[in-house]
């Protein structure tokens, strides 16, 4: 009865050079990455390791044939591009093109299509998740400040959101390691109308209606508007409410990773908390066997339409029409869940005291929601945003769809603390915090302890050019004086956390000691 697991955040974040409509997307994109290696002060020897990666295997049973995926699903990279990856050491690691790199919290940094994407490394809860959600943050904002004082280089904003206004929308999507031992056919039934219905708390807020914000309006959900689908395999077209990707970069007969596209890029930290921490519990509900027929009532009929109905719906009145015939409200359907799944998780004893807040928090949330929805706008996104604007509007006589409208929506996600409109609300006390600005700060250069991230990170900060590469379920070493590379899986999540690994780190000061130690005592 717990929300920990293994999960986490990747955030793409939009991109632009102020002035210059035309310029190339991927290459500021390159230049975000290379301006905080240059902050780092290390040489970028660390690439990726693409084994374990398969974004064509579908959790229905089946793989996409390769010819037939669209480039863009084909985000592993073939073997034998790299050297590497034939474990023979590369000719020159000092060339490498700067787009991507492997931090020293354990995350990942790069170019993801014409994006800068930072992937936070696992975590084991959400408000790890959090933080080191937030150390993305101020990895972007120092890389775009880093730019800024370099007069050689283009001037880069960087947003936290997901829609640039004229139709392209960009992920931000979550990561849950589930128990393989659950039908994925029960993981599309009770949570899809969970996903249509959570963003009543965990939606950004939109200024637009419509892929190109055809009609001028507000709305509860970046995303809402791109998600054409109710479960499939792609990310970047026909985005499902469900996604099928089966890539769990982890022991494929113990587990599963959910892979979920829907949500939005949030600012605000207890909605990526309650995000994260009410998906967890439900996770956990499906991993018990047995779950409450309260919860098969609550099918959809019109999935996709609905996920579009609700993030219209600002007055949260609107009423889902359910496969049995009801009707039932947002808040109602969230209401369902949170109790079927509070009286479960306190039937299975008393529950961690992180798991007992985030039960505090949604309920207390949905109470709000329920009867004055304005007293929850510390901590939803959509109804900050939605007060902000809402008085604009009335102060100046606008119309939803006015150009200054437009630029506060955008300003309100600037990473750029002097630009952004969200850091304005934090100085000014209206939005509530869970993490302090020195727990955001240390997790930037710090990876967390109970994850093989730990692993990852310490060794990438301490062995430099001596881990030619890594990934989520490896280490590839590059020794010196042998011919070929060592890589070191690291197939369970919680392998190589520092109550695992950290004595045989302190005790290997160079990148050999550390393989010869792993080699009589792989971390598990």
């Amino acid at each position: 009865m717990t929300v920990r697991r293994v999960m986490g955040i990747e955030t793409e974040y939009g991109v632009l050079e102020p002035g210059n409509p035309r310029a190339n997307p991927m290459a500021l994109s390159a230049a975000v990455v290379a301006a905080y290696t240059e902050i780092v002060g290390e040489p970028l020897t660390c690439r990726w390791d693409y084994d374990g990666e398969d974004p064509l295997s579908d959790a229905r049973g089946f793989r996409l044939d390769r010819a037939a995926a669209d480039p863009s699903q084909l985000t592993d990279i073939p073997a034998e591009r790299y050297e590497w990856s034939l474990m023979r050491r590369p000719e020159s690691l000092s060339n490498t093109t700067v787009t991507a790199r492997v931090l020293s919290n354990g995350a990942r940094l790069y170019v993801d299509h014409a994006h800068p994407e930072y992937s936070s490394p696992e975590v084991m809860t959400p408000l790890e998740a959090v933080r080191w959600d937030r150390a993305g943050e101020l990895i972007m904002a120092a890389a775009a400040e880093k730019l800024a004082t370099e007069p050689a280089m283009p001037e880069v904003a960087l947003y936290k959101n997901n829609v640039d206004g004229k139709g392209q929308s960009y992920g931000t999507h979550e990561n849950y390691l589930v128990d393989r031992a659950v039908p994925f056919a029960d993981i599309v039934r009770y949570l899809t109308p969970f996903l249509i219905t959570r963003q009543i708390f965990t939606g950004a807020g939109r200024l637009g209606v419509g892929p190109r914000s055809e009609t001028a309006g507000f709305q509860l959900s970046q995303r809402a508007d791109y998600i054409e689908n109710d479960v499939g395999l792609e990310t970047t077209f026909n985005r499902p409410i469900i996604n099928t990707r089966d890539e769990p970069h982890a022991d494929r007969e113990k587990y599963r990773r959910l892979h979920l596209i829907i949500g939005d890029a949030n600012l605000f930290e207890v909605a990526t908390y309650l995000k994260l921490g009410t998906t967890s519990l439900l996770l956990w509900l499906l991993e018990q066997g047995e779950v409450p027929l309260d919860l098969d009532a609550l099918a959809v009929a019109d999935p996709v339409a609905e996920v579009r109905a609700v993030s219209y719906d600002t007055s949260l009145s609107h009423r889902l029409q359910l496969a049995d015939g009801r009707r039932m409200t947002a808040v109602e359907i969230q209401q369902q869940y949170l109790e079927v799944i509070t009286t479960a998780v306190h039937r299975a004893g008393t529950p961690d005291d992180q798991t007992a807040d985030v039960l505090h928090r949604w309920e207390s949330i949905l109470q709000g929601l329920a009867t004055d929805p304005h007293s929850c706008a510390a901590d939803v996104e959509w109804l900050a945003k939605f007060q902000l604007l809402s008085r604009m509007r009335e102060r100046e006589g606008l119309g939803w769809d006015a150009a200054r409208l437009r630029a506060l929506d955008l300003q309100w996600s600037d990473i750029r603390p002097h630009k952004s409109i969200y850091a304005r609300l934090v100085q000014a006390q209206q939005v509530n915090r869970l993490i302090t600005p020195e727990e955001a700060t240390s997790a930037m250069n710090q990876p967390p302890t109970d994850t093989r991230a730990y692993l990852r990170g310490e060794a990438v900060r301490r062995y430099g050019a001596g881990i030619a590469a890594a990934g989520w379920q490896s280490l590839v070493l590059d020794l010196p004086g042998e011919e070929h590379l060592l890589r070191i899986p690291l197939p369970e999540p919680q392998s190589g956390s520092r109550d695992r690994s950290g004595e045989l780190l302190a005790g290997a000061a160079t990148v050999t000691a550390f393989a010869e130690a792993l080699r009589g005592r792989v971390p598990r």
